[in-house]
């Protein structure tokens, strides 16, 4: 049967707090203020931060992506990503005479502190993520004989502690706070004893976004999330729309829209990821606008005013 598009009045709404978070703002503003003290070129272990259009920007500017510190020639200036290294990493750089910029998030140090202080106390550690993501890498690699990573509550049946009494756990900053619920909840009752950090380990802008987005899913009849597809926030920010009941898809940009998509949308909300720069967003807005999309309402559900400086020398 063919699509019927509406005829009633089209509106978006947008959310609010969306796109870059203090972390990766600060990350971003690394590479750049790397090149202006350093000029180019400035080596970038990994991408940045997982959006394509801001590794495609730097590039331009004078950035060359490496996946490993050992691609960079001796003595080269190389920053370390938003998502953090192992210190494996940090020993390879050295070794290398590299001259490191670590553009850690703050808040993944804060994990990483987390896994050194439980592995100091004897405990086995679960980090619950997804494998392969440099994020849990690099945190895996603070205790590689103590940590186990989980990606699910299917993973908790076939885990196991050299002291069931010695157990604690730590998560992903970006994962979906009701998933990892479950997961935590499914090894407490495998694992009493269990404890965890003494804060949440997921970020406030990723909890920040989530919630914002199941506000605009409850109102919408469709969700558009900007975001690359290797962006574990913006994923996670799909997720939440869906499990709201409400259809949504992942896009780069406008680019990814299928017109198909939209005919029978009344009502769109629009939100992206922490490391999507707004200018897409602003994108996508405009090729609503085009096809009668005029009337935008952001749905504000918290205000962020985290800022984190620079590393030392940039700032």
């Amino acid at each position: 049967m063919p699509s019927i598009a509406i005829s009633g009045p089209r509106k978006v709404l947008l959310a609010a707090p969306r796109g870059y978070c203090a972390g990766v703002d600060r990350a971003v503003q690394t590479v750049e203020r790397a090149l202006e003290v350093h000029g180019a070129p400035v080596y970038v272990r990994k991408e940045i931060v997982h959006n394509k259009h801001v590794v495609e920007e730097l590039a331009k500017r004078g950035a060359i992506f490496v996946e490993q510190e050992t691609e960079v020639p001796e003595g080269a200036i190389v920053v370390f990503s938003a998502h953090g290294v192992s210190p494996a990493v940090h020993d390879n750089a050295a070794a290398h005479s590299l001259r490191t910029i670590d553009a850690t998030c703050p808040l993944v140090t804060k994990v990483h502190v987390e896994a050194q202080r439980f592995a100091r106390g004897g405990r086995t550690i679960f980090l619950i993520g997804h494998a392969g993501h440099e994020e849990i890498e690099g945190t895996a690699g603070e205790a590689p004989d103590r940590i186990v990573v989980v990606e699910g509550p299917g993973d908790v049946a076939n885990v196991d502690a050299a002291d069931p009494e010695r157990v604690a756990y730590l998560t992903q900053t970006t994962l979906a706070v009701d998933d990892t619920v479950e997961v935590v909840e499914a090894l407490r009752q495998r694992f009493p004893a269990m404890v965890g950090p003494k804060h949440d380990d997921i970020c406030y802008a990723s909890q920040n976004r989530q919630e914002a987005v199941k506000a605009l899913a409850a109102r919408s009849d469709l969700v558009f999330i900007v975001g690359s597809q290797n962006s574990s926030n913006s994923n996670r920010l799909v997720e939440v729309a869906r499990e709201a009941g409400t259809v949504a898809y992942l896009i780069s940009d406008e680019t990814s829209i299928d017109p198909d998509w939209i005919t029978q949308a009344e009502v769109i909300g629009l939100s992206s990821g922490a490391s999507t720069p707004d200018v897409l967003v602003e994108r996508v807005v405009a090729f609503l606008h085009d096809r009668g999309y005029g009337d935008v309402e952001e749905v504000t559900v918290a205000t962020e005013d985290v800022h984190f400086p620079l590393p030392a020398g940039l700032d």
